[in-house]
């Protein structure tokens, strides 16, 4: 045991920095070695009949799987995302088997089918890049900081100015060495605040959830993800705008207009952007979607900038075993929002990963270690809110997969809608599982 603990690695990150950089709380991913309760939640009845759909979503014309393709049933708030094989399963009440089942990605046209021809079958969904007009596509001589500001000043018109409840499925996984070695998923309750308001604000609570790990594989280096399902939320940039999207940042960026795209069969404009040069910080680049009619923010897909990259570890990373080295290898994020029945946005999907590598003085070889969440917003409901009291609410100091039990039976989350895992999460559950019967 003593020699076990000398293998731990404690991080934190800067606070005053974490004040600053949001986002970047995702760096903060390896801290704590407090273990927290689990918390045993039996309060919801999880026996509703329902359809599960299953399917997988293909490129027409290269046949490759699209991935991260928001999948949800019309006129309802049930929705799920396609995996990294392009792979979903989507529950849906029977009250709604004669509805029609809703396939949209970023370029790609809107996929209709009816449910009831969906039932019982391996459905292979191919959707049609979708090719805008000549004039369309042509780049405007529009500023983009212009388009920006714009967007911003929009926002209490474009997104809701109620609160409401939302379910959201969660995973976190951690990866050594490309193997994995945690896994951990929950359902969450989520209180979700009116945006641009000062008096309130977004918070969350483990409705259910469960894990399977190898603490053992994690031989180098102990890695915790601290704060992740609470991190999820504050990935909504448009009410957490950070280093990103606040008006005092745009000066550390260049931006560039690089087209119009559709997303969910809208026009949607793309801009570039990414730091300035000799700013020794660590900040991002990537793409902004504004939607062309509303002036709404349809989503982001960014990551730490490569010439952040080399100050990413000074910055990030406040605490550490004195004969241990971190260096930061990458950071990519994925947010994306979707316009309901009512054309208010809501943030529908958050992807975080990151990549670092972790080195003590007197071994010979780095320990590359891998780690990702995702949240996907599943249903929403704007009656019955629900504040959380303190002691409910998931924090960032907490460690979510110290708070929820081990994996049990393939039908645990009832007809809860979840992101299907990968198949080689699949894999991984499995073996990780078996490992732990025979420790038992």
């Amino acid at each position: 045991m003593k020699a076990f603990k000398k293998n731990i690695a404690v991080f934190k990150l800067n606070k005053n920095i974490m004040k600053r950089i949001v986002l970047s709380t995702m760096i903060c991913l390896f801290a704590t070695l407090s273990l927290l309760a689990t918390n045993e939640k039996t309060q919801r009845n999880d026996t509703l009949k329902y359809l599960e759909i299953s399917g997988k979503v293909l490129n027409a014309e290269t046949e490759e799987a699209i991935v991260f393709a928001t999948v949800f049933v019309r006129e309802t708030s049930i929705a799920t995302v396609t995996n990294t094989d392009g792979e979903f399963i989507i529950k849906i009440p029977f009250t709604k088997e004669n509805g029609q089942l809703a396939i949209t990605h970023l370029g790609f046209e809107n996929k209709i089918l009816n449910i009831q021809d969906m039932v019982n079958k391996e459905n292979l969904i191919s959707l049609k890049i979708k090719n805008l007009p000549i004039d369309e596509v042509v780049v405007r001589s529009i500023d983009p900081k212009s388009l920006l500001l714009a967007a911003l000043d929009k926002t209490s018109d474009n997104y809701s100015g109620d609160p409401e409840m939302q379910t959201g499925f969660y995973r976190e996984t951690i990866q050594q060495k490309k193997k994995y070695v945690s896994v951990s998923e929950a359902v969450l309750d989520v209180y979700k605040a009116p945006y641009r308001t000062t008096f309130d604000f977004d918070r969350m609570k483990i409705y259910k959830g469960r894990k399977s790990r190898d603490v053992k594989k994690m031989d180098t280096v102990l890695v915790k993800l601290q704060g992740g399902p609470r991190t999820s939320l504050l990935l909504d940039v448009v009410k957490n705008p950070g280093d990103i999207l606040s008006h005092e940042s745009f000066e550390y960026y260049t931006y560039k207009l690089a087209g119009i795209t559709s997303i969910d069969d809208r026009d949607t404009y793309v801009i570039e952007f990414d730091q300035i040069d000799n700013l020794m910080y660590p900040l991002y680049k990537g793409k902004i979607y504004i939607d062309v009619t509303t002036n709404a923010f349809a989503g982001l897909d960014f990551g730490l900038s490569d010439k952040g990259i080399p100050y990413a570890s000074k910055y990030l990373v406040k605490k550490k075993p004195v004969n241990m080295d971190i260096e930061v290898l990458k950071a990519h994020y994925l947010v994306r929002y979707r316009l309901d029945k009512d054309d208010n946005w809501y943030l529908n999907y958050v992807r975080s990963e990151l990549d670092f590598d972790s080195k003590w003085d007197k071994k010979l070889f780095k320990t590359d270690i891998h780690i990702m969440l995702e949240m996907a917003v599943t249903d929403r409901e704007k009656e019955n809110l629900i504040k959380f009291t303190g002691k409910e609410m998931a924090k960032l100091t907490d460690v979510f997969a110290e708070q929820v039990s081990y994996f049990e039976d393939e039908n645990f989350w009832g007809d809860y809608n979840t992101i299907k895992p990968d198949e080689s999460i699949e894999i991984a559950i499995e073996k990780l599982n078996k490992k732990l019967k025979r420790r038992q």
